[in-house]
């Protein structure tokens, strides 16, 4: 494939703008949905076009006719290609992080270290292409062998959000490919070109034409059609828990295979023996990188008395360097730590929450520009937001229950650790917690009773390695097939038991 296929007629002088579906090895559809770059008004950042439910049954036909050869070859070769892919984008590193602060709005450094997030998924599980999948157990029965086996599902849908437009993608994609799967992929309708980028790269490095797929548009549509075919074995989905849960219904109703990773609200309990300033940097990573926009970022913190004040002061200050601006300002000491909020909706939904949290008693330390009617977000404006702490609000205000998805973190006083503790697990999420001590047996006891698929201590609630399992529990997750790692093969293989006589 030429990269001009994907030019338009007013090509800029970057290499790729416009996305389309990719079926059976071929790139498709009439690109008429535009993305503008959430921090330049009026600056075009891609464009994509909107697929049917066809579309989705032709990449669906064409991954059913590829799996099957695509199972068969050896895994070490099938490996080989993700390795491949995953060394293409390193090459490719730059082009692509910067298409992915252009329609997503990150900053620069974050998105080369998602683009680097991608590779090296890509490069672990084409690794476990070498790897052992199966047992060889004793058999109560003479001169007989028990092996077990992992097949895999057939056709998979994977749905992936615009957060981390590249990253997800590559780490659902990547187990699924290992494990013999075909995939097809709905990314989200606002970062078109990140998985493009993602399909180029397994494109160029040799995968058979069917076995991974690509179809834009809304989540209505495709994603519903997705969900409903009966060819799609199995469906893994992160996004908002309203969506995921009915993507559910519709998987269970005809017994297919459904991961869910949902949303988060993230707790983070600082203790009196913590160092203030320590606290605040590990509370403000947490909370203002990736503009807040990350299902673990950190959004509400709970803080015993003798460091409340200390912390407060601390983290106003932390935020304050958390200036937002254009992802692409990357220069001198000044360079922008906090790019642009995604969308305008995104935008004004952040601004309503901080508004109605002050407007019910809440005090603002940090962030006053929100007050600030001028600050709506709108086609003329950068979609700019600021980092902004809350305090003097009570327990159940809906800016500390309800998850927000912006640069916004709640700071709450309790007691002591017991209280503490009790308010990080009185939540509907359990995605990410934290604690901030100098007590291993604090922090032992929190690691043990925190309601959480991942706990830090002393660390931001955000960020995860890749070779560890990753998922949350109650309306965090479905709780029974983990991310990442080699746990990640679960949700995409089934097992199977061999008995051998002689």
């Amino acid at each position: 494939m030429t990269s001009t296929a994907l030019l338009p007629e007013n090509a800029t002088d970057r290499e790729l703008i416009t996305a389309r579906h990719l079926i059976n090895g071929e790139w498709l559809g009439e690109a008429g949905t535009k993305r503008m770059n959430p921090a330049r008004p009026g600056e075009l950042a891609a464009l994509s076009p909107s697929g049917t439910a066809a579309d989705v049954d032709a990449a669906i036909t064409a991954a059913s006719a590829a799996q099957p050869g695509w199972a068969t070859m050896p895994a070490p070769s099938r490996g080989a290609i993700l390795i491949t892919a995953g060394n293409l984008l390193i090459e490719r590193q730059t082009a692509i992080a910067e298409d992915l602060v252009r329609e997503e709005g990150k900053t620069l450094a974050e998105a080369k270290g998602e683009v680097k997030r991608a590779s090296d998924v890509l490069r672990f599980f084409g690794s476990l292409g070498w790897a052992a999948t199966g047992e060889v157990l004793p058999s109560g029965l003479p001169d007989t062998t028990i092996t077990t086996r992992r097949e895999s599902l057939g056709v998979v849908g994977l749905i992936t959000p615009w957060n981390f437009p590249i990253a997800i993608p590559a780490w659902k994609t990547a187990p699924a490919l290992i494990s013999g799967n075909a995939v097809v992929i709905k990314p989200a309708e606002l970062t078109p070109l990140s998985a493009t980028h993602l399909a180029r790269a397994l494109q160029d490095a040799g995968l058979p034409a069917g076995v991974f797929n690509v179809v834009h548009g809304k989540g209505r549509v495709v994603g519903d059609a997705l969900a409903r075919d009966p060819r799609i074995a199995g469906l893994s989905f992160t996004g908002s828990t309203n969506v995921g849960l009915g993507l559910q219904e519709i998987l269970n109703a005809r017994r297919a295979r459904v991961q869910l990773e949902m949303g988060g609200k993230n707790g983070v309990l600082v203790l009196d023996d913590a160092d203030a300033r320590k606290a605040a940097k590990v509370v403000a990573a947490g909370a203002f990188g990736l503009t807040g926009q990350a299902c673990t970022a950190t959004s509400r913190v709970y803080v015993t008395p003798g460091i409340r004040s200390a912390f407060l002061d601390a983290l106003t200050e932390e935020a304050a360097a958390y200036t937002p601006g254009d992802g692409m300002d990357t220069d001198g000491p000044d360079a922008v730590r906090m790019g642009a909020v995604v969308s305008s909706q995104q935008h004004a939904q952040n601004t309503a929450a901080v508004r109605s949290a002050v407007e019910r008693g809440a005090t603002l330390l940090s962030g006053s520009a929100i007050l600030d009617e001028t600050h709506d977000g709108d086609a003329d404006r950068p979609l700019f937001f600021p980092a902004a702490v809350l305090t003097e609000l009570p327990f159940d205000d809906a800016a500390v229950t309800e998850e927000i998805f912006g640069p916004v973190v709640a700071v709450l006083e309790v007691a002591d650790y017991e209280a503490g503790l009790a308010a990080i697990n009185d939540s509907r999420y359990g995605l990410t917690a934290g604690i901030c001590t100098d007590s291993l047996a604090r922090a032992t006891d929190f690691a043990a009773r925190a309601q959480a698929g991942v706990v830090k201590v002393n660390r931001p609630t955000a960020g995860l390695d890749l070779n560890v399992p990753f998922g949350g529990v109650k309306d965090s997750s479905t709780n029974t097939f983990r991310e990442q790692g080699k746990s990640a093969l679960d949700f995409f293989t089934w097992g199977k038991t061999v008995y051998t006589g002689v």
